[in-house]
């Protein structure tokens, strides 16, 4: 059943959900997720030249898609597909080897949905056009709910929680959403709602966004996470699927159609969902420039983060490497090993080097006499001695040759590798003339 004919057939077979129905407690075991993983995210420049957004890095241990895939199974998700397109082997391959544990005899499973053509002879080329090219394959799980999800956002939120509000609300679609600056609101889809958080409006990415009513510097942004009722989605995707002049995608055409067709589209707060309040406000970061990646990470260093990592009631999954701890070696006068405000990963040796206000992923080797400040290091990268690094993000594998100083000298890192608009310096390994490892 690959064709559209096929599917608009089998259409008619799906069962009609009633809101008030008896399994409702159920609802989690009763929803498929859907994870968008194939952008490529070109605004991290350098960062996404060999893998996608969702599989960069971040937190010291983590790949960004960790966090959407963390919030399914916490929230009892347990049926999870992931599309992925744009330069897939290394996302692929963190999800083979860290999110194999679910078990098919309960039904349970993460299953990799790269585009294959399925139902057109085109790549996916939006965000619904993802969604229907694996329509086939939505049909088959049968499931009550669609929850489609964005992989690369960072934040922690209750799934079930947005799909209970979902049923009360006898909503044909809902859109999470999350507080977000005006001036940072141009990078979202932006919503205006009603006092009942009925969507009465929606501009993707517009140039000057709407603010809430009283709330002048403030907009309501989409995050890319979305609950359908099963049906209704597939029958809204085969109607855009058919349209000429669609662009194929949520924020652009799916939504601004619905709203316009006096559909009911409820939007659903991160705050009345997510597993954790910092000063009133829940953590939600589009970590989707080098300056918005790199301050998320030294969020992590700070004293008392907004992002709760160690918070055992909701854990972060991901592939566990086997790694010896970390080790600070050498305490002498200008070579002491040693970190200072700092979080610093397993299978990492600091030899003889102060690092200040910097976080280590895996594996990373600093020799003697460096001065490591306001990094962001990847794993297996090994720092010469008498390096300085200061205001910088190294990608995985790099070399960095002994004696290199970046973050002195503004216009001379310019000359050698890429640095953002708040003066960040982002080192590859190919900038290094080195090969890269994703």
């Amino acid at each position: 059943m690959n064709d559209l004919a096929s599917i608009q057939t089998g259409y008619g077979a799906y069962k009609q959900y009633a809101p008030d129905d008896p399994t409702m407690a159920h609802l989690a075991k009763q929803t498929l997720a859907l994870v968008l993983a194939g952008g490529r995210g070109s605004r991290l420049g350098p960062l996404t030249d060999w893998r996608a957004k969702p599989a960069v890095p971040f937190g010291g241990k983590f790949r960004i898609v960790d966090f959407a895939l963390s919030n399914c199974v916490n929230s009892g998700i347990r049926r999870i597909g992931i599309a992925t397109q744009y330069k897939a082997q290394s996302l692929i391959h963190h999800v083979q080897r860290g999110w194999s544990f679910f078990d098919g005899r309960f039904n349970e499973f993460i299953e990799l949905l790269p585009a294959q053509q399925r139902i057109t002879r085109d790549w996916y080329k939006g965000t619904a056009d993802a969604v229907y090219q694996n329509l086939d394959i939505l049909r088959r799980h049968d499931p009550r709910i669609v929850l489609v999800l964005a992989g690369d956002h960072v934040y922690k939120m209750d799934y079930s929680r947005m799909i209970d509000e979902h049923v009360a609300r006898r909503a044909d679609m809902t859109v999470g959403c999350v507080e977000v600056p005006v001036a940072e609101a141009t990078q979202l889809g932006v919503m205006e709602v009603d006092e009942k958080f009925q969507v009465t409006g929606f501009q993707e990415k517009p140039a000057e966004p709407k603010p809430i009513p009283g709330r002048a510097d403030t907009a309501l942004g989409s995050m890319g996470i979305y609950v359908f009722n099963a049906p209704f989605l597939y029958e809204q995707l085969i109607k855009d699927a058919e349209d000429p002049e669609s662009d194929h995608d949520f924020g652009h055409n799916i939504i601004p159609r619905l709203v316009a067709g006096g559909y009911r589209v409820s939007a659903h707060r991160l705050k009345d969902s997510c597993t954790q309040l910092t000063d009133g406000q829940p953590y939600w970061r589009d970590v989707g420039t080098v300056d918005a990646y790199w301050e998320a990470n030294m969020e992590l260093t700070r004293v008392t983060p907004a992002l709760d990592l160690y918070d055992q009631t909701w854990p972060i999954w991901t592939h566990q490497e086997q790694l010896p701890p970390a080790k600070f070696i050498f305490d002498t006068d200008g070579r002491r090993g040693a970190a200072i405000d700092s979080m610093v990963s397993g299978g990492c040796i600091i030899s003889g080097s102060t690092v200040k206000c910097s976080l280590l992923f895996s594996s990373v080797r600093v020799h003697s006499y460096c001065s490591i400040e306001q990094a962001v290091i990847l794993p297996d990268v090994e720092i010469g001695r008498g390096a300085v690094l200061h205001r910088v993000v190294v990608d995985r594998g790099a070399r960095i040759p002994p004696g290199l100083k970046v973050g002195v000298d503004i216009e001379e890192d310019r000359r050698r590798f890429h640095v953002s608009d708040k003066g960040i310096t982002l080192i590859t390994p190919e900038m290094l003339g080195q090969q890269l490892h994703t």
